[in-house]
């Protein structure tokens, strides 16, 4: 199984060990998922978790050791179709990324945007809690 998560979704794994997105993140640990990545991804969670309220709450060598699992483990795709679809245009990358990376889900917790879309493509587009019970 093919996923994306949205920097959401990774962020709150970290700040949060207990819960779905954690959940999530130890299951693609597990290998029971593929994740994919791409720069723009990478990019996006590096310059979250340098923003104070975020960095106060997650220690460097944290965040640090997430970006770095991800670059190690996850599939990087490398060229992203032009996609402009998202409410937030600023996700129209992670809907790029699930396409060109045939991802099977992407799972985000933005629920007045990628969540209001519910699929792209070929791609179911859930929250973290939904993609658990699927994974149960």
């Amino acid at each position: 199984m093919r996923v994306v998560l949205d920097t959401n979704v990774l962020i709150s794994a970290i700040m949060i060990q207990t819960g779905n997105p954690a959940a999530l993140y130890r299951a693609w640990q597990q290998r029971q998922f593929t994740l994919l990545t791409c720069a723009e991804h990478l990019d996006e969670l590096r310059a979250a978790l340098r923003k104070p309220a975020i960095a106060e709450r997650i220690r460097p060598y944290k965040a640090g050791s997430l970006v770095n699992e991800i670059k190690k483990l996850a599939e990087s795709v490398q060229e992203l179709p032009r996609i402009r679809r998202s409410p937030d245009p600023t996700d129209d990358f992670l809907l790029a990324l699930a396409e060109a990376g045939r991802a099977d889900y992407l799972v985000s917790g933005d629920k007045s945007g990628l969540l209001a879309l519910a699929h792209h493509k070929g791609t179911r587009i859930v929250s973290a809690r939904a993609f658990v019970a699927l994974l149960a």
